[in-house]
């Protein structure tokens, strides 16, 4: 990524789109219109902001992100690479605001890890973390950490299943068991395979085979 000025033609800003001076931006990305990037924001490469989206200070975003329309990423959050985030999903930032009491040293971090997806009008609270491929469903309230390739929907969120990095639901039962760890999980779409192991925690968490 460099710093560049919004006529720069390593990437695309629509000439309603606000990009302050002090963001850096990478290399083909789109900024559509009534965007506004705010100084010390960092975007990667390839990336597409929708209409009117926000992106506060300190903000990082990874490469090949797509943020859809009105969605407002503040101060805390930090997008990894390949994430998709649906039109007017919401972050928050702070757990519990008071308009007359300044909590700007309270900001907690958000997380998205690579590859994971959020819904549309899905909201995401401040201090969570989505683990890579996880899969928020539209409208759902996530207010816990979910684990790589979880598939969550629901106010609160909870995990109602499994998928695959193609975006495909695994055939597994949202509750893994010790069973469920003696073979192989095969996507039924692109026939990629998973394996179940336990992690530190002590929770079995699903991750991709090694291509032999």
């Amino acid at each position: 990524m460099s710093e560049n000025s919004a006529t720069s033609p390593l990437y695309k800003a629509h000439p309603t789109a606000c990009v302050d001076e002090g963001c850096t931006i990478g290399a083909g990305t789109s900024i559509w219109h009534f965007c506004h990037i705010m100084p010390t924001a960092r975007i990667g490469e390839g990336c597409n902001l929708g209409q009117n989206v926000f992106v506060a200070a300190g903000v990082t975003i990874g490469d090949n992100v797509k943020i859809q329309n009105n969605v407002s990423l503040y101060t805390g959050v930090v997008v990894e690479d390949d994430v998709f985030l649906g039109p007017s999903m919401v972050f928050t930032n702070v757990m519990n605001p008071r308009s007359h009491v300044s909590r700007k040293d309270e900001y907690r971090t958000t997380l998205i890890q690579r590859g994971a997806s959020v819904g549309a009008n899905a909201t995401v609270v401040c201090g969570t973390r989505l683990g890579r491929y996880a899969f928020v469903g539209a409208g759902a309230v996530v207010t816990r950490d979910l684990p790589a390739y979880a598939l969550a929907y629901g106010a609160p969120a909870r995990i109602q299943g499994w998928i695959c990095q193609c975006g495909e639901k695994l055939p597994l039962a949202a509750d893994l068991t010790t069973a469920d760890a003696t073979h192989a999980v095969i996507c039924p779409a692109c026939a990629d395979r998973y394996t179940i192991f336990q992690n530190d925690q002590g929770h079995l968490q699903l991750m991709p085979q090694e291509s032999s």
